[in-house]
């Protein structure tokens, strides 16, 4: 079984694992989700389906203060095989319905950065329209709460929702807002949300977390990762309930169209990451990987050094 830790592991292990993470390893590991997983396998897409989401009721809004005038951010020069690049994905978006041709006064610049797992991640420069955008005050999911709720469980599960933002609608008089630029001198704007604006994450948190509510004794939410945690109850087993209890979680993904990774999902194991730590049913404990500096740090050998 593998475990997840977004950014607890050093980087050449991260991808060997992502890597290594498939329909096939969870079959040979024995792992007593597997036929349940297959049976939800639409919700672990190697792509994500390229359509619009439904109107959902809930739309993501943009409302600027008072005076704010265009955002309008300078498309810098890229190497050549990265306009292209930028061009094959904004092409991608554009026949899933995600994107079209603008005509807007705003426009946020394109670009790359490296991800984790290898490969180039498209990012947009959101500066000016976040900085001119009204912080939303919806409450941001608590840490201690997350980890204090999963207590006295013995099995957990940790799933990564991949793409939300895409299945999240923008409010039609603020699509203007999202244009970006191209290197190759185009102008598109977002139909769905964009990753980059100031408000997404909270607004996906809100509906995570209300697709959610009815199994969050057992299924705490924090943003775009989901922790699974159960015990025995009864005549039934630890395994028994905790895949129960992943069956509900899938089957609600499933009703609201949200995918997972699966080769960033962790499946009934008896201790998983969260949140920069690691649960179990021992309790919590710091990830070695974010404290090692401070454990080598070499003892002061004198008063000074002790203080410098």
């Amino acid at each position: 079984m593998s475990s997840r830790p977004k950014s607890a592991e050093p980087k050449p292990a991260r991808e060997e694992r992502f890597a290594a993470q498939s329909w096939e390893s969870l079959k040979a590991s024995g792992n007593p989700i597997f036929e349940t997983a297959r049976e939800f396998a639409d919700v672990f897409p190697y792509k994500i389906p390229a359509e619009l989401p439904a109107d959902r009721g809930v739309r993501h809004e943009i409302d600027l203060a008072p005076g704010s005038k265009y955002c309008v951010t300078r498309q810098w020069p890229l190497p050549r095989d990265r306009v292209k690049a930028i061009d094959d994905v904004i092409e991608g978006r554009r026949q899933a319905g995600y994107v079209r041709e603008s005509i807007s006064p705003h426009s946020s610049s394109t670009f790359y950065v490296k991800k984790a797992t290898g490969g180039w991640r498209i990012v947009y420069a959101f500066n000016k329209l976040s900085d001119a955008t009204i912080p939303a005050q919806t409450p941001a999911p608590r840490k201690d709460m997350v980890l204090d709720s999963m207590s006295g469980s013995v099995i957990y599960s940790a799933i990564d929702l991949t793409d939300g933002f895409y299945q999240i609608l923008m409010r039609e008089s603020d699509i203007p807002l999202t244009a970006v630029s191209t290197p190759s001198g185009m102008l598109w704007e977002w139909l769905v949300m964009p990753q980059g604006l100031k408000n997404a994450p909270a607004t996906f948190n809100r509906i995570v977390s209300h697709v959610l509510r009815p199994l969050r004794d057992f299924a705490p939410s924090y943003f775009d990762d989901i922790f699974v945690h159960s015990r025995a109850e009864g005549d039934l087993s630890a395994v028994e309930v905790h895949v129960r209890h992943l069956r509900q979680v899938f089957q609600v993904m499933r009703e609201n169209k949200l995918y997972a990774n699966l080769k960033k999902c962790v499946f009934c194991a008896p201790e998983i990451p969260v949140l920069g730590c690691y649960v179990s049913k021992n309790g919590v404990r710091a990830d070695l990987e974010k404290i090692s500096s401070i454990c080598s740090w070499p003892a002061p050998l004198s008063f000074v050094s002790g203080w410098v």
